[in-house]
């Protein structure tokens, strides 16, 4: 039997922190009209200006306890690096 032990006001709180689980991870994500903008900004920048951007969308992406980073700061990471890798 499941749930022994257990008070109604218990399963209130787990069936409620789980019902709220998928708006959490809805996350925004750069569309191609955007990723190819940003990839233009890069280019047009100086090597240190595209580096002190690199520096900080690295900093947005680590992960402090449990929070990862969303898709979006993944995306800008990316292609601060790939724009680096290019002038490599």
């Amino acid at each position: 039997m499941a749930g022994i032990g257990r008070t109604k006001s218990e399963h209130a709180k787990i069936a409620f922190q789980m019902a709220r689980r998928p708006d959490r991870e809805k996350a925004e994500i750069l569309s191609e009209k955007d990723l190819k903008e940003l990839r233009y900004n890069l280019a047009h920048l100086s090597v240190t200006a595209v580096r002190d951007f690199y520096e900080q969308a690295y900093q947005d992406c680590r992960l402090v306890y449990n929070r990862l980073p969303t898709p979006r700061k993944m995306q800008t990471l990316v292609q601060a690096w790939k724009q680096l890798r290019k002038w490599r």
